[in-house]
């Protein structure tokens, strides 16, 4: 009986440590299942690591919930609570970033409520960032300010 409720406990701590994403506190309508609609490279735990001179894979499923016809990438560190936003990526468009649900094609904006698309994009670590702990938000915006999906997540910059 011991082993069996040790089993259970590793099993259930390696699956909610899969990536460990929080909703931003700013959003209207929390996304269900977000830690399931979001990958950061290859991370597995909290917080990520960042390599240097890498380039992270960073993969959304959205499904909205009205209409789009244009959203903005909203990317930017906290580093010891001020945020930094994400150079050349902050505030720019997001449409060329919409993929089918399988990612397979390319699908862009406008976007359709209810319908699954898979948003992809790639985040730089250059060599003159500093190493330091932060905390990445990511959101993908609406002209009127609104957040389709938000997520932040621990992550580390390291050589």
């Amino acid at each position: 009986m011991k082993i069996l409720l040790f089993l259970f406990l590793c099993s259930v701590l390696s699956y909610s440590s899969a990536i460990n994403v929080t909703q931003c506190h700013d959003i209207d309508k929390p996304v269900e299942g977000l830690t399931d609609r979001v990958k950061v490279g290859s991370c597995k735990k909290p917080p990520c690591r960042l390599r240097k001179n890498t380039v992270i894979k960073v993969q959304m499923k959205v499904t909205p919930d009205r209409d789009v016809d244009k959203i903005l990438n909203t990317i930017h560190a906290y580093i010891a609570g001020v945020p930094f936003p994400y150079p050349g990526n902050d505030q720019t468009d997001a449409c060329k970033n919409m993929y089918s649900e399988d990612g397979k094609n390319f699908v862009g904006c406008p976007l359709k409520k209810g319908q699954d698309y898979l948003y992809k994009n790639d985040m730089e670590v250059l060599q003159i960032y500093p190493r330091v702990k932060a905390v990445v938000h990511w959101g993908l915006t609406m002209p009127d300010g609104k957040d389709i999906i938000c997520f932040e997540v621990p992550a580390r910059i390291t050589n």
